[in-house]
């Protein structure tokens, strides 16, 4: 008996009708997906039905084709990007420009107690740096500077903080990737 109402195979024309629908390169929806090029490569020049997991993303992306959308990260704009995450799954993009004191978030997590600030779509740069200063060992506190000196950094800066520990606290599994 059949659980879900998915196919168990698809064919070529199905992945390149989507790939087209959904104006994706074999590259790009091999990123989507999570295989390689040459996986995108075979499976549209087979005769052979295909199958595995790659069956139920094209139903559920022909079902709603938004969501490569929502999941695409964004040009980065400005000079620093900032992806918070909870283990291996991205809940924030932050993009920051210091110099104009300007942020960006795109939350892609929908559950509000792992994104970034919460319920707050627009974070003011002073909003930032209370959420980067949460990320990092108490301001005060009697082995501040023995940290700071274990660390290299000559004074307390809650971004040098988070690049040399990724923001990762001992309570959670959340942590920051600072690009510059």
């Amino acid at each position: 008996m059949q659980t879900y109402a998915i196919s168990k195979t698809i064919y070529s024309e199905d992945i390149k009708r989507l790939r087209k629908t959904l104006g994706l390169t074999q590259k790009e929806f091999a990123s989507l997906a999570g295989v390689s090029h040459k996986t995108v490569e075979r499976w549209e020049s087979t005769a052979d039905p295909i199958t595995g997991p790659i069956t139920t993303l094209v139903r559920i992306l022909w079902e709603q084709p938004k969501l490569t959308e929502y999941f695409s990260v964004p040009e980065k704009r400005f000079p620093m990007r900032i992806w918070y995450m909870h283990r291996n799954e991205v809940c924030t993009l932050i993009d920051v420009d210091e110099m104009r004191r300007e942020v960006q978030i795109r939350n892609y997590t929908n559950r509000i107690q792992y994104r970034a600030f919460g319920i707050n779509v627009e974070p003011s740069f002073e909003e930032f740096q209370e959420f980067l200063e949460s990320r990092c060992f108490p301001r005060s506190g009697d082995k501040m500077k023995i940290r700071l000196q274990e660390l290299g950094i000559p004074f307390y800066d809650p971004l040098l903080i988070i690049e040399k520990t990724q923001g990762r606290m001992a309570e959670d599994e959340f942590w920051l990737q600072v690009e510059r």
